[in-house]
């Protein structure tokens, strides 16, 4: 899996404002966002607009205006952040994987694309913006990264 800039900026972003709703309960503004986690300003501008549309922020205008969470930090998943800037989790050549279908020895590949999407949204879709701020991630996250072999590269 392939995790896009767009998506990570998001997620960083989406972290500040996590952190911003428990401490000061006032918008943060985009300069703020990028300053705080060295992101590009305009490529910024354009995630949180997608969040916004998303319904994952809101915006404020004025002086002391910014961005905010829609929702508390324990509402939000990684997985909807992930959707919100880039679209389904999974996707074979811009198929959802229920939606593919081979013939022969490739027969039963679209039960594989799926295990792979219920992996993904086993991890993105039980794991809260509040879960990674206080590092109290999910039995799934801890079980699955306690193997050693999680943290190595195959080649």
């Amino acid at each position: 899996m392939d995790i896009s800039a767009r998506t990570e900026y998001a997620v960083r972003a989406m972290l500040l404002l996590a952190e911003a709703s428990t401490a000061e309960a006032r918008p943060v503004s985009v300069e703020s966002l990028a300053t705080a986690q060295s992101l590009p300003r305009k490529f910024l501008e354009a995630i949180v607009a997608d969040l916004r549309t998303a319904g994952l922020v809101t915006s404020t205008r004025g002086a002391r205006g910014g961005y905010a969470l829609t929702r508390s930090p324990e509402a939000i998943s990684l997985g909807d952040v992930f959707r919100a800037v880039d679209g389904p989790l999974a996707e074979v050549r811009g198929l959802r994987p229920h939606e593919t279908a081979y013939e022969g020895v490739a027969t039963h590949l679209p039960t594989v694309w799926v295990a792979v999407r219920a992996s993904l949204r086993s991890v993105l879709d039980t794991t809260s913006l509040a879960a990674v701020l206080t590092g109290e991630l999910p039995d799934t996250v801890r079980e699955l990264t306690a193997d050693p072999d999680a943290w190595t590269n195959r080649t």
